[in-house]
């Protein structure tokens, strides 16, 4: 297995730069991941492809205003801050520019940034952008491997009330309505990005869903920014991939395990859902579990690196976007579906003018 076999060509213009409106007018590619074969649906043709009784796993994470904006207290020059995950409360990870200014120690007043090409943060009333109730401070505690900064933000509200929301390096278009880079169910602070697969579903469409009989159940699982970062090495079990909080309750673990019992299948919404029922299914064998068992509720650090070869203990199916070639998560839906399957999958959908990544259309493997 080599990290070129998971490469592809996309023709920029394909790269959704906008999203949909509404949510759920997107395309849908439908792959059976037994024959390889593809259909083509709309994403509101959902509500018939799925089955009654099945549990549809979202990821209620919600996407942070994670780039701050500053200047250092002692010289007055110039900061950028990009949040990256959560440590403690107060406390995060973050990268900086211009990252030689930003040593142990050093502190950086935090203000309003106008809305970037890139992003957009909540208004702040140009009367107010001075006052000290919208002014916070980030100290850095500690730098570490490749530029990393822990940081401790005094108050961490600031973050709300002046962060602007990063979107992935290949959108160009400025975000006019930040709430449609959110899905309409998160409520759990946290993402650095977007857990995109989720972005197609409407209030109105999920109401749909459990009124044909099919049950919704929720994790969390926060997502860093490394989700966009390429596998460079040449084999990709060499890859260090990246770690995330997740969460799965006690009222999801215990639908699952009733679906289980019953024969029901679970179809996880995005490789975000994915990985975090897939971390609880390999933490269940490594702890002797028999099948028989029990899902129990869990938390921690998501560490597991699906590729091909990959045995799925928890998922049955998979709604997703279409990925960045040479990716991880090209890697994993490789791995559910074969290698194969999905890049015949995405060649068809580059002939038919899919729309791609994060603003992009979607796929159901089944």
């Amino acid at each position: 297995m080599r990290t070129e076999d998971f490469d592809y060509h996309l023709p920029p213009e394909l790269i959704a730069q906008t999203p949909l409106e509404p949510r759920d007018a997107s395309r849908l590619l439908v792959l059976d991941r037994a024959s390889g074969g593809v259909t083509h649906q709309q994403f509101s043709d959902i509500l018939e492809l799925l089955p009654a009784g099945a549990v549809l796993v979202l990821n209620r994470s919600r996407v942070i205003p994670a780039r701050l904006y500053g200047r250092r207290k002692d010289t007055g020059g110039r900061v950028e801050l990009l949040l990256l995950r959560r440590e403690e409360p107060g406390v995060w990870q973050a990268l900086g520019k211009p990252g030689r200014s930003l040593r142990k120690g050093s502190v950086v007043r935090l203000e309003p940034a106008e809305s970037s090409v890139t992003g957009i943060r909540p208004t702040v009333p140009s009367s107010t952008a001075m006052d000290e109730s919208n002014v916070a401070e980030a100290e850095v505690l500690s730098v570490g491997d490749g530029g990393v900064r822990r940081v401790r933000l005094s108050p961490e509200s600031g973050v709300e009330r002046l962060g602007e929301m990063p979107l992935p390096p290949y959108i160009h278009e400025r975000l006019t309505n930040p709430e449609r880079y959110q899905t309409v169910y998160s409520d759990r602070q946290g993402s650095a990005a977007a857990p995109t697969a989720g972005l197609h579903f409407t209030p109105e469409l999920l109401k749909s869903l459990v009124a044909k009989g099919i049950q919704t159940a929720y994790v969390t699982l926060h997502v860093g920014l490394d989700t966009f970062r390429p596998v460079t090495e040449d084999d990709p079990q060499e890859h260090a991939i990246h770690t995330e909080y997740y969460e799965l309750p006690e009222e999801t673990a215990v639908v699952l395990t009733r679906a289980r019992v019953d024969g029901r299948p679970v179809i996880a919404v995005g490789t975000t859902s994915v990985r975090t029922l897939e971390q609880v299914g390999r933490d269940r064998d490594k702890a002797g579990m028999e099948e028989s068992e029990a899902i129990r509720a869990a938390s921690g650090q998501a560490d597991l690196f699906i590729l091909p070869g990959h045995q799925f203990r928890l998922v049955d199916g998979m709604i997703t976007n279409f990925h960045l070639p040479r990716s991880t998560l090209v890697m994993l839906v490789s791995a559910f579906a074969g290698q194969e399957n999905i890049l015949a999958a995405y060649q068809e959908a580059i002939e038919q003018k899919y729309r791609f990544y994060s603003f992009g259309d979607a796929m159901l493997i089944r």
